[in-house]
């Protein structure tokens, strides 16, 4: 019941590092389980200050297979290592180049729209930045992804994914937006949960990304996010923080302790830049 303090040779150690490398082989996915949801809350707000320190910093984050994460998947250790390294080799110059015309597209938009099933949402993107994600410092990588002017996302989306933050998964999450603040949310499964995570502060109430993923190699729901997000024929938006490389010099972004990504399949639904079409049943126009 003690309240956390900042580790602050975790600090010194982000603050004397030029690059950080960090390679993720949980052996236990459930360890948090019964850790009370604000005490998860807590220890984010406390550490805020190590996760700007980092991501200031050149950084890489990678996945080393294990027998928890192939469980997960729902597959054996071997057909996980396939899985896991047929993400990761590939052609990161080839992706760059396939990604750039999304970039392009979604840089010069000025509102994107997402509809599928019961969501329905929008929101503005002039004057940010979209970043093509080819293999620099999500490992393995395969998404175009920007930052949403915070007041400005209105609207309601329902994730077909589960959410898992900090080892909790909340299923069938529901959120409706009203100048950018989530107004109502609900879960079919772990509400409790949800709740928690949306009270963490006030930057936990709004979107600080939205990403939409290319990679077709990641073909299966794992319920690990590195992975899941960059999936072909979705979309991911993540409450709290903007990444900084996404806003821009006229914008701000959403501040917040924590950056929690969901996903949305995109297969039966369509994404509009500005009225107009980019992707429609998974397929971009261009293709």
């Amino acid at each position: 019941d003690e309240e956390f303090t900042l580790p602050e040779h975790t600090l010194a150690l982000y603050e004397a590092c030029d690059v950080a490398i960090h390679v993720r082989s949980d052996p236990n996915l459930a360890a948090l389980n019964d850790v009370p949801g604000e005490r998860l809350a807590e220890r984010s707000r406390v550490h805020k200050p190590i996760t700007e320190e980092r991501l200031s910093k050149r950084w890489c984050l990678t996945q080393h297979p294990t027998t928890a994460h192939a469980q997960a998947a729902d597959l054996s250790l071997a057909a996980y290592c396939d899985f896991v390294y047929g993400a990761i080799l590939r052609d990161w110059d080839a992706v760059e180049e396939y990604q750039d015309e999304l970039r392009r597209r979604l840089d010069e938009a000025s509102e994107v729209r997402v509809v599928a099933g019961e969501t329905d949402i929008r929101m503005r993107v002039d004057g940010m930045h979209a970043i093509n994600s080819a293999g620099r410092h999500n490992m393995p990588s395969g998404e175009v992804f920007t930052a949403p002017i915070p007041d400005s996302v209105e609207g309601t989306v329902l994730f077909d994914k589960p959410l898992i933050h900090q080892g909790r998964e909340m299923e069938g999450v529901r959120l409706v937006f009203d100048e950018g603040e989530v107004v109502e949310s609900s879960a079919e499964r772990n509400e409790a949960a949800l709740d928690d995570l949306l009270d963490t502060d006030d930057g936990a109430r709004r979107l600080g990304e939205l990403g939409i993923g290319t990679n077709r190699e990641i073909d299966r729901f794992t319920k690990n996010m590195l992975f899941d997000e960059k999936m072909g024929e979705t979309v991911h938006l993540a409450l709290g923080r903007a990444y900084d490389a996404n806003v821009g010099a006229e914008q701000e972004g959403n501040d917040s302790a924590v950056h929690v990504d969901m996903i949305l399949d995109t297969t039966a639904g369509r994404i509009e830049f500005d009225g107009a079409v980019i992707q429609e049943g998974g397929t971009f126009v261009w293709e």
